[in-house]
């Protein structure tokens, strides 16, 4: 039987659902649990898989796995979205507690446990706080296309120097000593509530060169988000659309997208870059960082080869092949999940933005995806469908969809609408 996702748009969710998990205010005892190489070993490298420019990488808890977890450095404790390793992996929980996050909606319900210990690469910890979502209200297996059980952040970058070889999608991560000179140019950053911020500098329409306070958050897809100016929204361009930008963990989130003529982080200048312009009380109002103007997400960051050292305060940046991709939104208004019910994968639409290409020509949400150009929708993996539904401005799509027990064939052409 199909799950039906009207209500749950997973299409953006990565948008702000790591910067969300990084608002709880979990009383645990941070004490001075960190990875840990054991015997002479000083560093290590391991490979990891990309989707939606999240790096998802291989842990192991309590001995048993591996699990496949977001590496997010903006998330504090470790978030296990899957409740059911708690009986799986026999996980103790102290308490239960309510977390109050971003977006509409009501407190959702979350246990607190220090009972476990993690391992990535040959490197491990014990005791590592950790909160469990009691219903995994985000979906990510979905969104991504493969399964996903939690998101790892701080006490794996506070560490190590961690580096993200974007370009290799390699893992490299040790001790201060096993590294030399790390490339690239660095940035200063502060680690403020067990978080990277940078500050850059942006030119928008309608605004001389600012410089902003921006949480650095390679586990949000977008390029940045621009939540804050002066303590009132950010200003939104006349040249924007409207837009779902994802799911916090208190409910949806609204918004815009619109372009920034240039971002500047260090020396390195980003032109007509994509920004994210969430709802003031769904978002700006509930950060508790009130100098805070945004996040700066991982469509930009990918374009580098990356190296954090939180102890140094810096990040080195090094531009890899990707640098001067252009900045793209979806050109269709389609938004898509795969559910896998261990015997069949489908692909379902969940979303159709409003005056897109897909709204125009009939495509309605609950739509089963079959083919894409004549060729089987599940010879492809999820990412790889949204990189062709923004892929060229005026590229004709058809579309093979199941309603109803009934195959009916769409033809659009993707438009930039932003």
């Amino acid at each position: 039987m199909k799950l039906s996702m009207r209500r749950i748009n997973f299409g953006k969710l990565i948008v702000f659902q790591l910067l969300l998990a990084a608002q709880i205010c979990l009383t645990i005892n941070a004490g001075a649990q960190q990875f840990n190489f054991e015997g002479d070993r000083t560093r290590d490298v391991i490979r990891f898989t990309m989707v939606k420019n999240l790096v998802i990488i291989p842990v192991y808890l309590n001995d048993q796995g591996p699990f496949n977890f977001i590496l997010d450095t903006g998330v504090g404790p470790m978030i296990i979205t899957d409740p059911g390793l708690i009986d799986s992996l026999g996980i103790k929980v102290s308490r239960s507690i309510k977390i109050s996050g971003l977006g509409r909606g009501a407190e959702i319900d979350a246990f607190v446990s220090n009972d476990l210990s993690a391992k990535v690469g040959r490197s491990g910890i014990v005791n590592i706080p950790a909160a469990i979502l009691k219903k995994d209200i985000f979906g990510l297996s979905n969104y991504l296309g493969m399964k996903i059980y939690g998101l790892l952040g701080y006490y794996f970058f506070k560490s190590f120097i961690v580096q993200l070889r974007y370009s290799g999608k390699r893992l490299l991560f040790g001790y201060p000593a096993a590294f030399g000179k790390i490339k690239g140019e660095r940035v200063p950053i502060e680690i403020l509530g067990y978080k990277p911020y940078v500050n850059v500098e942006l030119e928008s329409p309608g605004h001389q060169t600012l410089t902003l306070k921006m949480l650095v958050d390679n586990g949000a897809s977008h390029a940045i988000s621009l939540e804050r100016l002066n303590e009132k929204p950010f200003p939104v361009p006349v040249s924007s659309i409207s837009a779902n930008l994802g799911v916090g963990m208190s409910g949806p989130i609204d918004g815009s997208i619109g372009r920034v003529s240039s971002l500047k982080v260090g020396t390195v200048l980003l032109k007509n870059v994509l920004a994210s312009y969430p709802v003031y009380d769904d978002v700006a109002a509930k950060v508790i960082l009130k100098d805070r103007n945004g996040n700066l997400g991982a469509d930009v960051l990918s374009r580098f080869n990356i190296t954090f050292d939180y102890e140094d305060h810096s990040m080195y940046l090094k531009k890899n092949g990707q640098f001067n991709r252009p900045f793209e939104h979806d050109m269709s208004g389609i938004e898509l999940y795969l559910q896998d019910d261990g015997k069949k994968r489908h692909y379902f639409v969940s979303r159709i933005e409003p005056g897109s290409p897909a709204e125009k020509a009939g495509i309605l949400i609950d739509d089963e995806l079959v083919s894409i150009n004549f060729l089987p929708a599940l010879s492809y993996k999820l990412d790889e469908i949204n990189n062709i539904l923004k892929s060229s401005d005026g590229k004709q799509i058809i579309l093979t969809i199941a309603r109803n027990n009934e195959l009916i064939i769409k033809l659009f052409k993707l438009k930039q609408r932003i």
